[in-house]
Parts: structure tokens; C-alpha cells; sequence
């Protein structure tokens, strides 16, 4: 059994891209989150001590994505991945960014990564 946290549509301004323009201002990014957790205990207690805390995991992630500079999505998404694993609670977890009008006719374009405890580089 597998429970989960989702957070939907973080809209965050960073610099990401391999063209001139793209390196110079800062653009949209959407970052959408999947947390594999066991959410038992939280649901029981009733109690924040049981719970991970999406809040301070959601801080960390956009704080480190405005100050980013990465070329690639890919880089981004998996740096994300990886803060999203710092609480050892978060089993598994997806991550999405999107650069929304990257692609003419297109309303966005991402990619979608999953990673899980022992991804975790040392």
C-alpha cells in the first residue's frame, strides 16, 4: 500500500535554458511534486511530529530553483529530486518541470523523473 503528497503547479521564475536569451532573464518553470510517503502514523496521531512537512520541502525547493541557472530541465528536475529526499520519510517521489511557451504551438514542455531513497547520491 502506498500513500502519497501531491503538490500541483509551483510557478517559479529561473533562470533555464541553452539559448543566449534563455541565459539572460528569468523565465516560468512549473514544478509539480509526488511524495511516496506512509502517511499511517500522521493519520492516526493527528500529530505534525508524525507528518512530513510538504511546507518546508516546498521552501526549499523554490528558494534553490530561483537561484538556479541550469541548461537543461533534466538537471533541474533532478536537483529537485533530490532535496525532495533529504526527509528519509519521502520514500519515492516524482517531479515534473515544465518551461510553459518554450515550444511554439505548445502550451508546455517538460520532463517527469522518479527517484527513490537509494538514488540518493552519497
Amino acid at each position: 500500500m502506498a500513500d502519497y503528497i501531491e503538490i500541483k503547479d509551483l510557478l517559479v521564475r529561473t533562470i533555464i535554458g541553452v539559448n543566449a536569451e534563455e541565459r539572460e532573464k528569468r523565465q516560468d518553470v512549473l514544478i509539480n511534486l509526488k511524495f511516496e510517503v506512509d502517511l499511517r502514523a500522521a493519520g492516526e496521531s493527528d500529530s505534525m511530529n508524525d507528518a512530513v512537512n510538504y511546507k518546508t520541502i516546498c521552501k526549499q525547493v523554490l528558494h534553490f530553483t530561483e537561484k538556479s541557472s541550469f541548461l537543461l530541465v533534466e538537471k533541474l528536475a533532478a536537483e529537485i529530486a533530490w532535496i525532495s529526499l533529504s526527509d528519509s520519510r519521502v520514500q519515492r517521489v516524482w517531479v515534473t518541470v515544465e518551461k510553459p511557451g518554450a515550444l511554439r504551438f505548445s502550451r508546455s514542455v517538460g520532463v517527469t523523473i522518479e527517484r527513490c531513497q537509494k538514488d540518493r547520491p552519497s
